[in-house]
């Protein structure tokens, strides 16, 4: 049976090498119709490893399942099971070990991995969008697949839309925008099925680079090029840190701000919110972040959610790499220094009962961590600190072997281990002792032994903030702070203020109505603790344009405990441009 139980698929018995899909995109109905053939790969004989093949689906309608014999396709006997509500239903199939094996199906118009957005809730606002999201499970409700990132597959698709929509995938699409409501894509590479995406809309391309560009609605697309217009030296300083590209092209795909994550990077293709292009390339970091998921999720790919540290904590860490080597140490300090206050605050109230669920060793497999920062964060965190062990000189060469080793594999934290064992202790054995190394795998919390990050910047913002919280008097030069210094005052500042300086911090610089979303998230949470009104009309605008769960989650849980009618009545008009991810994380958080 499977090792990962998020996915019914019997991976030791069959899996699927690669997949053809034959999709019709129906706007009207909000479905996509067609067909996936997998080529599969059994294992061993009949009688030692069966004839069945397991799939995973969540609300999907299957029509017919065949399989391809020397003279045609043969219909197949299938069942779904009774469905899971997170999981899903498996689709078991019996077959005579068939090389070939074609599901027909058609999706549910409330599949939890597609969103299919209305005219006006585009940039455009003439022509309608739809965009998919697999990660963590989802891609079981739009394809019918072994839903794992134990397996990984190469796939081609045949797309038919309306003609005046372009298709992408996370594929290789070209760079013409050309519409003919026929597409064919491939994806040479084997890639986990959370890495499948698809988007369909009014979109164009603006070139960044030999290997790189961006796609967008054509009102956007100019502003986005300019703000994302570093992606070819952050390529090109990953290769020299970490090894070779090996994707062909780094493009992005811009969605509509319904858009649940930050980003999510689909290779060759990388999915991004609207939210961070505001015009200095202060959030950029997201981009470095999808980029750097290139080497480490997408090329060594963790092989179950449990072991998702693998994934996003690498990521972290060299997306700090990234924006370090672009925009400078101080930056890059920065952004390091914001994620680790938020953990640490998060952790100090906590029970060590609550500390061990909440941020176990990386070596316990717990819950999927998809729902929280501070497990990948944890892994970073421990990756900077075996580099300051090490030394860049020695961690950095482990590390691109390490990418080297496992590139196009799927490994668990068994693996890192072991190649952690054999390729950097044995050859420095007294940098770091076993006890050090057990209280990063094993025990919950981050090691008290470890280092924070420090920033001289912040420590002049924090001393600015307390004097205001004692003496009334505004903070001088924050008229002309950066994003990550007003980040570090709001992050800081008591969750509760009063209205007096709710209204003379407003006033002196203007949060309220900002168009940064990272700021409008931190002082609308204020602002809802607070229950300052006096926002409150901004805040449900902001509320309803985004649907980044980073940035309305944490303010529909402020609002929560102060004022959940009012929550409620924003979330309902705010509901229909939501993903369905963002709607059942909102849902979670008023009890509907």
């Amino acid at each position: 049976m499977t090792h990962d139980r998020h996915s019914y698929a019997e991976p030791a018995l069959v899996r699927t090498t690669h997949l053809e899909l034959d999709l019709v995109l129906d706007f009207d109905e909000k479905v996509l119709a067609g067909s996936a053939t997998h080529t599969l790969a059994w294992t061993g004989t009949e009688s030692d490893s069966g004839d069945r093949l397991v799939l995973d689906t969540r609300d999907l309608t299957v029509l017919a399942v065949e399989g391809q014999a020397a003279d045609g396709w043969e219909p197949l006997e299938y069942s779904l099971a009774v469905p899971d509500k997170e999981l899903g239903a498996a689709l078991t199939i019996r077959t005579a070990r068939h090389p070939r094996v074609r599901v027909s199906y058609r999706t549910a118009p409330t599949a939890t991995g597609l969103q299919w957005l209305e005219p006006a809730m585009t940039a455009g606002g003439v022509l309608p969008f739809m965009f998919s999201q697999s990660q963590a499970i989802h891609a079981r409700s739009w394809v019918p697949v072994q839903d794992t990132p134990s397996v990984r597959f190469s796939y081609a698709a045949h797309v038919t839309a309306p003609p005046e929509l372009m298709v992408l995938m996370s594929a290789d699409n070209g760079t013409t925008s050309r519409r003919t409501g026929s597409y064919d894509v491939v994806m040479p590479e084997p890639i986990p099925s959370y890495l499948l995406a698809i988007a369909a809309g009014d979109l164009v391309f603006e070139p960044l680079g030999e290997r790189s560009g961006v796609w967008a609605e054509p009102a956007t697309v100019r502003q986005a090029a300019t703000e994302f217009s570093d992606t070819e030296e952050m390529m090109r300083v990953t290769e020299e840190l970490f090894g070779p590209y090996r994707w062909g092209r780094y493009d992005l795909l811009v969605l509509p701000p319904s858009f649940p994550y930050g980003g999510m990077e689909n290779p060759r293709m990388t999915f991004a919110t609207p939210t961070v292009v505001i015009g200095d390339k202060s959030l950029v970091s997201v981009i470095a972040h999808e980029l750097a998921h290139s080497w480490s999720g997408n090329l060594v790919t963790q092989d179950s959610w449990d072991d998702i540290w693998l994934n996003e904590g690498f990521t972290s860490y060299v997306e700090n790499r990234i924006v370090e080597a672009v925009y400078g140490t101080e930056f890059a300090l920065m952004e390091t220094a914001i994620k680790q206050h938020a953990t640490v605050v998060k952790l100090d109230p906590l029970t060590p009962a609550e500390l061990a669920v909440e941020l176990p060793g990386l070596h316990h497999r717990s819950e999927y961590h998809g729902k929280t920062s501070t497990g990948p964060l944890k892994g970073s965190w421990f990756l900077s600190w075996l580099e300051e062990r090490f030394s860049r000189e020695v961690f950095d060469p482990f590390l691109r072997g390490y990418f080297d080793r496992f590139a196009f594999r799927s490994i668990n934290t068994d693996n890192f281990v072991e190649h952690l064992q054999e390729h950097l202790l044995a050859e420095h054995p007294d940098a770091v002792t076993d006890d050090e190394l057990a209280a990063w795998l094993y025990e919950p919390g981050i090691p008290a032994f470890a280092a924070r990050a420090v920033s001289p910047r912040f420590q002049m913002v924090d001393e600015a903030r307390d004097n205001w919280l004692k003496t009334g008097e505004l903070p001088q030069g924050a008229g002309q702070w950066t994003t990550q210094e007003w980040l570090r005052f709001l992050d800081a500042a008591p969750d509760v203020l009063s209205p007096l300086l709710l209204q003379q911090l407003d006033r002196a610089f203007g949060l309220t109505g900002t168009a940064n979303g990272e700021i409008a998230r931190r002082w609308y949470q204020i602002v809802a603790a607070s229950s300052y009104e006096a926002a409150y009309a901004e805040m449900a605008e902001f509320l309803t344009k985004v649907g980044r769960m980073k940035l309305v989650l944490p303010v529909y849980q402020a609002l929560a405990g102060t004022d959940r009618a009012f929550a409620a009545e924003v979330f309902a008009k705010a509901r229909p441009g939501y993903h369905p991810i963002t709607t059942a994380a909102v849902q979670r958080i008023l009890g509907q």
